[in-house]
């Protein structure tokens, strides 16, 4: 019977979900799915399902085996490098081991979990029992993989080198190793060691020239070799692309089938075989699809009857692919693991897969239609057939088909080969909201860009039914207009340039004899008939240059930083048009404000004390000002500001006179306007003194109009009264010692005596001790 891969359900019960890229925290999932509803969350709860608990590592798993009774799994992992074994009946972790190095193989030699046996990655070999570390042994070259055959009681490995190391468990030594031989190339390793079930043969996976010797253990001599076709196998695409070609092809899984006839041999370039024993040609060929070495092989045998007899398992890092050997085109189911994978291990006898993953948790599916759920997980069946009751979603119903070169655009190129692109014909089909926030990031205002470029196609087509001005239009023109005006006026004036040279030259000639013009001008036309002095091609019918003014793509962005740089006159004068001047009003305005702010303009008071009738003259000489507006066409306050101007120049300025002036009868003047400063002073008293003062105060005048003048304190005067003491009892009192008295009630000194200390009287002569630095924000010290 025959399955569609979407027809096959595969559940995860331990780990990531397969085919997520990543797995987010448990609680900020669930509370995603709560949002959601209902469905999402029964969802989340079905697809989270932890059906062994504690199965994990704390960085990454290397191994992972069941036990032959299958009552237990163990494996080994990092970091620490350490071994875990998790009881299968009670679905939980058992104990924990850790080693000295990482694990690179080991082999269960028991029936249950008490012995085996550890190859690790610094070339020791460890044997572990029930109750712990057993012994521990060395190899000469780094090993590889690990085998044992239970018949003689030895322990293959493999390593670096063409030799297989043989450690007999029963006689507790080294055996002579076997020696792998090739006549056609050298061997630069084993990787991988097989014993086949039924007649013991002994198959060696070699490195380097894609070989798989057999060997019989009996003899301890090669039985026969098998060489894969390099030519069905390497292409130039893997040759070029992968790193595992440059050393040639190399066999890196095998398993043979219980039957004892057939062996799954697979590959360093993707390709899984299955042979014959009996024959060296392929009957099956399945390509992983990624070009990537295949990690493990194995042969699922007593499935159901549904997926029937002779399943084969391939599995590479990326993907797990399970197919029918008799149809290895078609793919029985495929499971992409959210981690890289390093090994897989499938349950026997049951839909159960196991995988160690570079992922800290290990993952486990669980393929109801491959077979049935083991012994002690024997729930899982009614848990997926009540699952398998409920409808399901379509396959791509949240998705979004998008081509390689859109994706490129989104920025989403990287994630080609990952479980978020699923690949579909030419493209690929993605998460509708992951393409939604991708479209977003990649560029914010496409919303806005779209309705601008909208509105301005709008604009453009109301434009040209418009009426046009009578400039002259340049045809055939639909982008960079401005840029082909310019060209056409640029011709425009290089072919008056050449109009007024010819006709300068013509007149010359003229001047110099009718005969040599008439012989120019006959140069000229026949030059024109024959075609040798053609027209310059104008760049406006240049065919080189037409999709300059008519593909939009070749516009000329005016708005540009590039394009200011290189045309900035353009650009202020673009910008000047686009502006509305002031009127006189806004200016005036604008200048009232300008004075206000600065504290310029008088206030209400000043204009009521001031002059508070303006002429008409004044007001309209207010409105003119040619330093603020030189263009100003107002003849009115022009006429104002004239008149005030000359007026200014001409007004008679009194000054008072240097020298003294006399009367008419010879008399110097005591007093008016022709009065001198000393003969106004010598005439004037002070209110008060009387004749004291006239006595005291003594002027004399020069001739050359100098000025001598003396004087007398009065001893009714204040100062005097201060100064001869003889003052008031209260102002007596007032009298302080050390007080100096100075002009209008100014004093100095007199401060009241206070005992100061000596730190305040001289000063501070020593620094400050344990306070904060205001540069440093530190404690200064000496």
């Amino acid at each position: 019977m025959a399955f569609e891969p979407h027809d096959v359900k595969v559940y995860t019960v331990n780990g990531a979900t397969a085919g997520s890229s990543s797995s987010l925290p448990d609680w900020l999932t669930r509370k995603r799915t709560a949002a959601k509803g209902k469905r999402a969350a029964k969802e989340h709860v079905e697809g989270t399902i932890e059906l062994i608990q504690g199965f994990e590592f704390p960085e990454a798993s290397n191994k992972i085996k069941t036990t032959p009774d299958g009552t237990h799994a163990i494996a080994t992992g990092t970091y620490k490098p350490q071994i875990r074994v998790w009881d299968l009946n009670q679905l939980t972790l058992k104990f924990e081991r850790h080693t000295d190095s990482e694990n690179v193989d080991f082999v269960i030699l028991s029936d249950d979990w008490t012995k085996s046996i550890h190859l690790q990655n610094d070339r020791t070999i460890e044997l572990h029992t029930q109750g712990g570390f057993h012994y521990r042994t060395r190899i000469p070259r780094f090993g590889r993989s690990l085998a044992y055959h239970s018949p003689s009681c030895d322990a293959l490995f493999s390593a670096s080198g063409n030799e297989i190391y043989r450690l007999n468990l029963e006689q507790g030594r080294f055996m002579a190793p076997l020696v792998l031989e090739d006549e056609e190339d050298d061997i630069q390793g084993v990787n991988i060691i097989d014993i086949n079930p039924a007649h013991q043969l002994l198959g060696f996976g070699v490195d380097g020239n894609g070989t798989v010797q057999f060997w019989d253990p009996r003899s301890r001599k090669r039985a026969g070799i098998l060489r894969l076709p390099a030519n069905k196998l390497i292409t130039p695409s893997f040759d070029t692309n992968t790193e595992s070609m440059a050393a040639g092809l190399s066999v890196t899984a095998l398993a043979s089938r219980p039957d004892g006839l057939s062996y799954a041999v697979g590959t360093s370039t993707g390709h899984t075989l299955l042979y014959d024993i009996r024959t060296t040609k392929p009957f099956a060929l399945k390509d992983q699809g990624y070009g990537l070495p295949v990690k493990s092989v194995s042969w699922i045998e007593g499935g159901s009857r549904m997926a029937g007899d002779g399943m084969v398992l391939s599995a590479d890092k990326k993907v797990i692919k399970i197919w029918d050997r008799n149809s290895p085109s078609v793919n029985f189911t495929s499971i992409n693991p959210a981690s890289d994978l390093n090994d897989v291990h499938h349950v026997p006898g049951s839909g159960l897969l196991l995988t160690a993953n570079e992922g800290i948790q290990m993952s486990t599916y669980y393929i109801p239609q491959l077979g049935p759920a083991p012994r002690w997980a024997s729930f899982l069946e009614n848990i997926t057939e009540e699952l398998e009751d409920q409808t399901t979603r379509n396959v791509y119903e949240d998705f979004k088909f998008v081509e390689r070169n859109e994706l490129q655009k989104l920025g989403l190129d990287h994630l080609v080969g990952t479980p978020a692109l699923k690949p579909y014909m030419h493209g690929y089909f993605i998460s509708l909201k992951l393409y939604d926030t991708a479209r977003v990031i990649a560029n914010p205002f496409e919303y806005a860009e779209h309705r601008e470029r909208m509105i301005r196609q709008k604009m453009d087509k109301l434009a040209e039914t418009r009426i046009r001005s009578s400039t002259k239009q340049v045809p055939g023109v639909k982008v960079n207009k401005m840029l082909a005006e310019k060209i056409q006026r640029d011709e425009e004036r290089e072919r008056k340039r050449e109009e007024r040279k010819k006709r300068k030259v013509q007149k010359n000639l003229a001047e110099a004899g009718e005969g040599d013009a008439m012989n120019v001008d006959e140069e000229e036309e026949e030059d024109v008939i024959s075609g040798q002095k053609d027209a310059p091609t104008s760049v406006l019918t240049d065919p080189r240059f037409a999709k300059v003014f008519e593909d939009p793509e070749f516009e000329v962005d005016v708005n540009s930083r590039e394009y200011a740089l290189l045309n900035p006159s353009s650009v202020v004068q673009r910008k000047g048009f686009g502006e509305r001047g002031k009127t006189a009003v806004e200016e005036e305005e604008e200048e009232s404000d300008k004075m206000s702010s600065d504290g310029l303009g008088k206030s209400d008071s000043e204009d009521d004390s001031g002059n508070s009738s303006d002429s008409s003259d004044a007001g309209e000489l207010n409105k003119f000002d040619p330093r603020v507006r030189p263009g100003q066409k107002n003849v009115r306050a022009q006429e104002a500001y004239n008149r005030s101007k000359q007026q200014n120049r001409t007004s008679n300025v009194k000054l008072v006179p240097m020298r003294p002036q006399s009367s008419a009868n010879g008399t110097q003047l005591a007093t008016g306007k022709q009065a001198t400063f000393g003969q106004r002073r010598s005439h004037s008293s002070y209110p008060g003194e009387g004749k004291s003062a006239s006595r005291t105060n003594k002027v004399n005048i020069a001739e050359d109009g100098g000025m001598e003048m003396s004087w007398v304190p009065s001893a009714n005067s204040q100062d005097a009264r201060e100064l001869s003491g003889q003052g008031k009892a209260g102002k007596q009192q007032d009298r302080r010692k050390g007080v100096e008295k100075f002009g209008a009630g100014l004093e100095k000194g007199g401060e009241d005596p206070l005992e100061l200390s000596e730190s305040d009287r001289k000063g501070r002569v020593h620094r400050r001790q344990g306070i904060r630095s205001g540069s440093k924000n530190a404690f200064r010290r000496n």
